[in-house]
């Protein structure tokens, strides 16, 4: 039986551990030959020595178990000659590249008022540069493959945002503000690519990892059966946007965890207003926005912190 992605390769980037570490597994069980990398740093706040130990284990774990064709490379994804690096070992080693999972990233949480320049730098470096670096290359390489054969190819990003953009995370502005800007660069990449074959999708996952141990301290895994914040659970949606059958998905957002996937519906214009003269006066915008927001509840803001509340059936979630 031909598996669904035979003869394709992956790049998944932050694949030592948790989420990455699943995806990467779930490529290669699809079929998929996959360059696993990972910085190795062993601080989720991206501090330590960088370390191939992390992607080497999941390498010999795609090799052993599944039989598969895996590569550990353990370079930093937000410099860009090292992300160039990446990719051109994927095309190299594998012929070509297909797929790209974009997942590395690191936290530094502090309130906006507290939080220092380098804080706020770091997290928006690996995060946000991090998935444009590879995105970058591995847009350049579809491109001359799809030109030099005169058709589209097969190109898959699957790029990782996060709830705490769609939520607006207090304590998470450099987070919060990073996994936005991942979306923009998402849906203009898919608007970009389209025409080569490529589609570029971002996946918010909810799921108990090393980044997100204090998030979900109250929630303790079950005795029996799959934790419902295990990352298992996001990875066969990756494995699927990464697939020929996932075609049509392209520049979309979904919510995925605990048995769930969730398609975001983009932002609709909820109210409009038009100024009587050529332009507005302060006084004609006080006389329609202020009552306007008068009778809306209070604290409502553009967040969506209904996404919280996402769960299958009468688990618990968290955020």
């Amino acid at each position: 039986m031909t598996l669904p992605l035979q003869g394709l390769s992956a790049v998944v980037t932050g694949a030592g551990r948790g989420l990455g570490r699943a995806e990467a597994l779930e490529l290669a069980r699809l079929g998929a030959s996959v360059v696993v990398n990972d910085h190795g740093r062993p601080g989720r706040d991206g501090t330590g020595d960088a370390s191939a130990g992390p992607a080497e284990q999941v390498v010999a774990e795609i090799r052993e178990t599944l039989g598969g064709t895996a590569l550990a490379h353990a370079g930093d994804v937000a410099d860009s000659r090292q992300a160039r690096e990446l990719v051109e070992l994927a095309i190299g080693e594998f012929g070509k590249l297909d797929i790209l999972v974009n997942n590395a990233g690191i936290l530094r949480d502090r309130m906006i008022f507290s939080m220092t320049e380098d804080e706020w730098d770091s997290v928006l470096r690996v995060h946000l540069k991090g998935h444009f670096n590879t995105t970058r290359f591995a847009a350049a390489h579809w491109r001359e493959r799809s030109k030099a054969a005169g058709r589209p190819v097969h190109g898959r990003i699957i790029n990782t945002s996060s709830e705490a953009f769609l939520a607006g995370s207090a304590g998470q502005p450099n987070y919060a503000a990073a996994k936005g800007g991942i979306v923009g660069l998402t849906t203009s990449t898919a608007l970009a690519l389209a025409k080569y074959g490529v589609t570029a999708n971002a996946i918010c996952p909810r799921a108990r990892t090393r980044m997100t141990e204090d998030v979900f301290a109250g929630l303790e895994a079950p005795d029996e059966g799959l934790d419902p914040l295990a990352p298992e659970h996001v990875a066969p949606l990756v494995g699927y946007l990464a697939a020929p059958a996932a075609a049509r998905v392209n520049g979309q957002l979904l919510v995925a965890h605990g048995g769930m996937v969730a398609i975001v519906e983009r932002p609709r214009v909820r109210a409009r207003f038009d100024s009587e003269q050529e332009t507005f006066t302060y006084d004609e915008l006080d006389a329609l926005l202020t009552p306007h927001y008068a009778e809306r509840p209070p604290g409502e803001t553009f967040a969506a912190a209904e996404v919280l509340a996402l769960r299958r059936g009468g688990e618990r979630g968290g955020a």
